[in-house]
């Protein structure tokens, strides 16, 4: 067996699921597993009428939205951001050398 591989259970909306993952993952399997399991039980003590695949869904939904937030975000800004910094660093550059000539 490779010395990375850890074989865990992680329990998610009450079922466990055996996964077998490299071992520095672990700590963030189990905390994306806690993450669904609380938002799934505000879901449960919100909505009593629903069942459990309801609240399942209902937070991935949630944590998608969330994700895809999040990348819109890191397109728009960071992008055009580093592209400025690099415009001026290039610039700069160009200044110093243009004034080394004259």
């Amino acid at each position: 067996m490779d010395d990375n591989k850890l074989s865990i259970r992680v329990n998610v909306a009450d079922r466990y699921y055996p996964l077998k993952i490299e071992r520095d993952d672990e700590e963030k399997i189990r905390k994306a597993a806690r993450m669904i399991n609380e938002k799934v039980l505000l879901y449960k003590q919100r909505y009593s009428d629903k069942d459990i695949q309801d609240f399942l869904a209902m937070a991935a939904l949630q944590f998608v939205i969330k994700l895809i937030e999040e990348e819109e975000k890191l397109s728009n800004d960071y992008l055009p951001e580093t592209l400025g910094e690099l415009a001026k660093k290039i610039d700069a550059v160009l200044e110093e050398k243009s004034n080394d000539v004259l």
